[in-house]
């Protein structure tokens, strides 16, 4: 069996998901030798071989990516020099397909024997269409997270396969045994500072209102790091809210599953929070300019996975000056007084996520890349 794998993931949600898959894969083929570049999770599963670089790696934006070019640009020689020299029999790419793209092509010139496998099909449903004939020149194979998106490439020559969403395990694994308490709301601004900064200000408005209405009522916040916490209670300092505003550090699946609702950043926060039931809505807000260029392009009803799935309105989605406290606070208040309501939005909330294909992600996505090596 054996065999060479070299793996790259950017970000922190890259690293979980290439650990998870690692962590099969090297069961279904003992001895395989595992390089690449990841985070603290892929090292763990597969040695010291694996840099851990998403800290500086998982940056956004154009502003900030050409802040930190000579890192990348250093990282990509780097990691080009290790691969040429490892020949693996596979390289796989998990998400993050600013660096991928251009490592698989380089990777595509110099080691054409190599097969590269895309775990994490980008979101060319959304945008970047011109994206796919690309796509089918640099990959062989794209593992897909949502059931809908083998349909792109029918007839492209690319094969695509729904291996379902990793999220699931990972989130299943960390499930609890806990009621709901009616007098919880969850608040969850994201998990980097610019949302943070955007977003905080308006859920803290909101619980003020909930708070003028009912006192005995709590809002908890999970800060993603110590950072952000720090930075939150700051924002909160003005705010006439007291004990009944907790910010902690992390437990925001553990309060998914006591809160008696929330409002959720954009982001994957809102699908971990349909898993686990948490009545929610969502809300988001970007620079205008940003957000004018990304209507232009954006070619989607809605902006939360979950709608996306149902292909329908299950969540409320405030964007833009839409999030609004007087609204979000109105969305909140439906859901801590009318259980009918709850109940039938945790209905609609399981339906869908069951879309994304019940547990054993990793499992299936190692059994496609084991496919790819010889013998």
């Amino acid at each position: 069996m054996s065999g060479s794998l070299y793996v790259v993931a950017g970000e922190m949600s890259g690293d979980a998901h290439a650990a998870g898959l690692l962590e099969s894969l090297i069961r279904l083929r003992p001895g395989l030798e595992v390089a690449g570049a990841g985070g603290a999770k892929m090292r763990a599963v597969a040695g010291e071989r694996i840099r851990d670089w998403v800290e500086q790696a998982g940056v956004m934006g154009v502003v900030e990516v050409l802040k930190h070019y000579s890192f990348f640009k250093n990282s990509f020689e780097e990691m080009l020099g290790e691969i040429r020299e490892m020949k693996p029999d596979v390289l796989l790419l998990v998400d993050y397909p600013g660096f991928n793209f251009r490592f698989a092509a380089a990777v595509r010139r110099h080691l054409p024997e190599t097969r590269i496998i895309q775990y994490v099909c980008p979101q060319v449903w959304a945008w970047k269409k011109g994206r796919i004939p690309k796509m089918v020149e640099l990959f062989d194979e794209v593992l897909c997270l949502l059931p809908f998106e083998p349909a792109i490439f029918e007839g492209t020559g690319l094969k695509a396969t729904f291996v379902g969403h990793p999220l699931v395990d990972e989130l299943e694994a960390e499930r609890v045994s806990v009621e709901r308490d009616p007098k919880v709301v969850a608040l969850m601004p994201g998990s980097r500072a610019p949302e943070v900064e955007k977003l905080f200000p308006m859920m803290l408005e909101t619980a003020e209102r909930l708070y003028s209405q009912d006192d005995s009522l709590v809002f908890e916040v999970p800060a993603a790091r110590p950072s952000l916490r720090a930075r939150m209670e700051k924002m909160a300092e003005k705010i006439r809210l007291g004990d009944a505003l907790v910010i902690r550090d992390g437990g925001a699946h553990e309060l998914m599953q006591r809160a008696a609702c929330g409002v959720v950043a954009s982001g994957t926060a809102t699908v971990e929070a349909g898993y686990y039931g948490l009545p929610y809505c969502l809300v988001y807000k970007l620079a205008w300019p940003t957000y004018m260029i990304a209507k232009m392009v954006v070619k989607i009803r809605f902006i939360g996975l979950i709608n996306i799935l149902a292909d329908d309105a299950v969540i409320e989605e405030f964007i833009q000056s839409d999030a609004d406290p007087c609204e979000v606070a109105r969305t909140l208040e439906c859901f801590l007084c009318q259980p009918d309501e709850v109940e039938a939005l945790q209905k609609r909330l399981a339906e869908t996520v069951a879309l994304l294909g019940g547990t054993g992600a990793h499992e299936r996505a190692a059994g496609a890349v084991n496919r790819w090596f010889p013998g």
